[in-house]
């Protein structure tokens, strides 16, 4: 099969293309840098011609609704037209969540819906550095900051590489459709985070303060609207554990 994949060298992009490729398919990584400008159209039509399927993993958070939701919705309406099978990434949980971001990949998943085309979703808890980062930003010293009762269900992103993977080469929808959400195997609240990444770099366990909820979006974390629903979602891929122990002792950026 001939499967473009959006974003493709992107960390998570990149991941499906090699997956994609270890399989046997053709597997082709567009982006602005090989002339396919998601904000502009540019590109698309030649991107597309002859294509099986689309990985959609391409995203520019620094740009709002540009990439998101415009740039979502431009593929999916191309990818319609063409009668080619539209796999996207979502994240669990946007239903109702009123973090700015996650109401963008809720229009993003209603526009890819409009489009008419055959199309599946896949959302998918945070992935195991970003989980991690969270933690790091809420720790100051031996302190780390909790929310409520916030906690996170990480997932490996080499796991949700290969349902992408499963989705595209599989078989496609004749419409919009939802797979089942994929999520890490372990729960973990951001004291319990903190913890094993102190000790991954030989330090003590830190002081956990919890701090009340205050706003929307901090509410709905310490609700853990992020983390499924026991047996909602497929689990699998490695612990957050066994993921840092492949890590640096310090870890850096997301």
């Amino acid at each position: 099969m001939r499967i473009i994949v959006t974003g493709g060298a992107g960390d998570l992009g990149s991941r499906v293309v090699r997956e994609l490729t270890a399989r046997g398919h053709q597997a082709v990584p567009v982006s602005r840098r090989t002339g396919v400008d998601l904000t502009t159209g540019d590109g698309l039509d030649a991107a597309l011609s002859g294509a099986d399927a689309v990985v959609h993993c391409a995203d520019d958070t620094s740009r709002g609704d540009t990439v998101t939701v415009y740039g979502t919705r431009r593929l999916a309406d191309a990818a319609a037209d063409r009668g080619v099978h539209l796999v996207h990434i979502s994240i669990v949980g946007i239903d109702d969540h009123p973090m700015a971001y996650y109401r963008r990949k809720l229009r993003a998943e209603q526009g890819i819906e409009a489009a008419g085309g055959p199309a599946t979703v896949l959302r998918a808890t945070q992935f195991h550095s970003l989980a991690a980062f969270f933690a790091r930003t809420l720790s100051t010293g031996p302190i780390t900051v909790t929310i409520g009762d916030t906690a996170f269900q990480p997932v490996d992103t080499d796991f949700v590489a290969g349902r992408l993977a499963d989705l595209a080469s599989g078989a496609r929808p004749t419409a919009y459709a939802r797979a089942t959400d994929v999520a890490g195997p372990d729960v973990l609240t951001v004291g319990e985070l903190a913890t094993l990444l102190r000790a991954h770099r030989g330090a003590s366990a830190p002081r956990v303060v919890r701090l009340p909820a205050i706003g929307g979006v901090l509410r709905a974390f310490a609700e853990r609207r992020n983390v499924p629903f026991p047996g909602d979602a497929q689990t699998g891929g490695p612990t957050f554990a066994a993921w840092l122990s492949t890590q640096p002792d310090r870890l850096s950026g997301r």
